[in-house]
């Protein structure tokens, strides 16, 4: 983990336990526009990025920058209102730090969700994507460096960085809503800029099916400790040179707005299952 070790991971859990009794079973991650879960939580505890201990800040409209622990459909939980990205200067392994952190304090899956641009061309803008695999393109990996053994293995398996079992949930669980839940393989670049007409065409040949900025190195820290994954991307637009617009973060807030109470419903169907 580079500079940040297991008593990094301690000092944060040690004061967001000071804050609240709760011991949380399931993580949560939301991207962005998607932190209107924890609106539904209850005896919830809300703690600023600010005053955990090594944690980092969001920088981006549409994440919070909070911590909320409490109740959300039955189960403790732990959820992420705004995560970090490594295009605002993070290194890997901080942003994939607040999963550590969720292990430690006790969850032992976790829900990543992200809004990403529709490669797959049958997708339309405000379809929910379950990502089955990825692939990533950052050119970074936060199990770089020497490898702390009570974290997880030197070479984690990654042939099911995405819970077979999880995603069955949440097909069963989207249709008894009534509507189809997309499938595919998400591509994580580094960013900030979108990616360019020929970049998508590239991304098409290797096989992904949607593209975003973020995701992956907090998937690939989950699987390293141990943790189930499910994750879901908000088809927010569709990617560059597909439709003849240009690609904004307006369009990103603005979709997810409007999706949001599918989402809700299809999250908060599947938590109780975890």
């Amino acid at each position: 983990m580079n500079q940040l070790t297991v008593s990094h991971i301690n000092e944060a859990v040690e004061y967001i336990r000071s804050q609240t009794s709760i011991r949380p079973e399931v993580g949560l991650i939301m991207g962005s526009g998607l932190g209107v879960l924890g609106d539904h939580m209850t005896d919830v505890t809300v703690i600023s990025y600010h005053d955990i201990p090594h944690f980092p800040i969001s920088t981006v409209e549409g994440h919070a920058g909070e911590l909320l622990i409490g109740s959300l459909a039955g189960r403790a939980v732990v959820l992420m209102r705004g995560r970090f990205h490594m295009y605002e200067g993070y290194g890997p392994e901080l942003t994939a730090f607040p999963v550590r952190v969720m292990k430690a304090l006790g969850a032992t899956a976790v829900v990543v969700t992200n809004a990403a641009g529709g490669i797959d061309t049958d997708f339309g803008s405000g379809d929910l994507m379950l990502i089955t695999d990825h692939i990533n393109l950052t050119g970074r990996n936060p199990l770089i460096g020497a490898n702390d053994n009570e974290l997880g293995p030197r070479f984690p398996d990654m042939s099911e960085a995405y819970s077979k079992r999880l995603r069955r949930i949440a097909i069963e669980q989207a249709a008894a809503q009534g509507f189809e839940l997309r499938t595919g393989v998400y591509a994580g670049l580094l960013g900030p800029s979108y990616e360019t007409p020929a970049e998508i065409r590239m991304l098409r040949t290797l096989g992904a099916d949607a593209v975003g900025m973020s995701t992956v190195a907090e998937v690939i820290a989950a699987r390293h400790s141990g943790m189930e994954v499910l994750g879901i991307s908000c088809i927010s637009n569709m990617a560059a040179g597909i439709l003849d617009q240009p690609l904004s973060h307006t369009e990103v807030m603005e979709t997810t707005e409007r999706v949001k109470s599918r989402f809700l419903g299809l999250v908060l169907a599947v938590i109780p299952q975890i």
